[in-house]
């Protein structure tokens, strides 16, 4: 395949998934010998984004101002100037702004338009712009699923479904006979030693993370006589105090105060995974893909979750047996129960890996561009 020159289009570089799969793919069109120019806001992934031979032009595409129009022209003569073959848009703002730039030029110029819907936004005019590709990648069925029912006027032949992948190089596989990251775990935090299984849900420190469902969930274990410890990594940010008070409070009315962590965020997810014996994924949002459940299967960790979204289609695929049904909390404690007495097996392979990703998106490119 020729060289490609590739600009994706995102509000900023600070965290999560949207960022991630950006500097993935990136690294991805370097290492194939393509160019990778990526346009945002710009944050703290910069740094690994150039490590990886990407260009970054900083402009503020993801800001909700009038002000924000003048970026149309600057992206028009950056396509313009660096002779993009493909435009690849992650974000909604970002897309429109994309989406006019390309307009104002003469169509035998005009570099080809790709979007990614990467969550299950409300549906409507503003939202619809991620389904104007000529091609539009899907994290996952439930996406795809989602787009062709809010937007059934979309032409399902131009729509790929490309899930998210773990790289399994970060996230290996740790046997549950290893006591190591238990043990280096509760050097950290002492009250998570011991012989009681350990149970993680990691997230940052939002309602919608369903934290009060595992707190329930422990009191339930408790009353069953099969008492646990929970680890929350992420909850304790930045303005977040008041959420942790309460879920302080809920914790203490329950009674497992003293089986219970609530942490900042830890950069080494996977040993957190290895250290514990099962994780919980309980948001009370649907998810666009599961990336917690495929990162504790990668590592060999099963996983309980709501049976919704992108969490409830892997799971089904993957591990069926930690698919519980939304808010149902006496299936869920039942679920634990028996997850937890006997482990189930685990698929030692996982489909959905970094590499796949990488390679199903620059086929995407070579499609497009002929």
């Amino acid at each position: 395949m020729r060289r490609l020159t590739v600009v994706q289009l995102l509000p900023a570089l600070h965290s999560g998934g949207v960022e991630r799969s950006t500097l993935e793919i990136a690294a991805a069109l370097v290492a194939a010998g393509h160019r990778a120019i990526v346009v945002s806001a710009g944050g703290r992934l910069l740094q690994p984004l150039l490590g990886s031979g990407a260009e970054h032009l900083t402009l503020d595409i993801g800001r909700k101002s009038l002000l924000t129009l003048r970026h149309v022209a600057s992206l028009r003569r950056l396509f313009s100037e660096t002779g993009a073959d493909i435009v690849h848009a992650r974000s909604r703002l970002p897309a429109w702004l994309g989406w006019y730039a390309l307009r104002g030029m003469p169509a035998a110029q005009r570099p080809h338009w790709l979007t990614t819907m990467h969550g299950l936004n409300s549906a409507g005019r503003y939202s619809g712009i991620m389904a104007s590709g000529e091609r539009v990648i899907c994290v996952s069925q439930t996406v795809r699923d989602y787009l062709l029912q809010h937007y059934p006027q979309t032409d399902p032949t131009k729509l790929r479904v490309i899930p998210r992948g773990v790289d399994v190089d970060q996230f290996p596989r740790v046997e549950r006979s290893d006591r190591r990251p238990r043990l280096a775990l509760a050097a950290r935090y002492p009250q998570l030693g011991g012989e009681l299984p350990l149970l993680l849900l990691p997230g940052r420190g939002t309602r919608l993370k369903g934290h009060a469902y595992a707190l329930q969930l422990l009191a339930a274990l408790q009353s069953a006589g099969r008492p646990a410890l929970l680890w929350m990594p992420g909850v304790r940010e930045p303005g977040r105090e008041a959420y942790v008070r309460e879920l302080e409070q809920l914790a203490q009315s329950l009674g497992i105060a003293g089986q219970l962590v609530l942490s900042e965020p830890t950069t080494r997810i996977a040993e957190a995974y290895a250290a514990s014996d099962l994780v919980l994924q309980l948001s009370d949002k649907p998810e666009a893909f599961g990336r917690t459940v495929l990162e504790a299967l990668s590592v060999g960790r099963p996983v309980a979750g709501w049976n919704h979204g992108g969490v409830g289609e892997l799971l089904g695929q993957l591990q069926p047996s930690g698919a519980v049904a939304y808010a149902d909390m006496a299936q869920l404690t039942q679920c634990v129960l028996a997850l937890l007495g006997n482990p189930p097996l685990l698929p030692r392979r996982i489909p959905y890996t970094l590499q796949a990703m990488q390679r199903a998106t620059l086929d995407v490119y070579a499609e497009l561009a002929g």
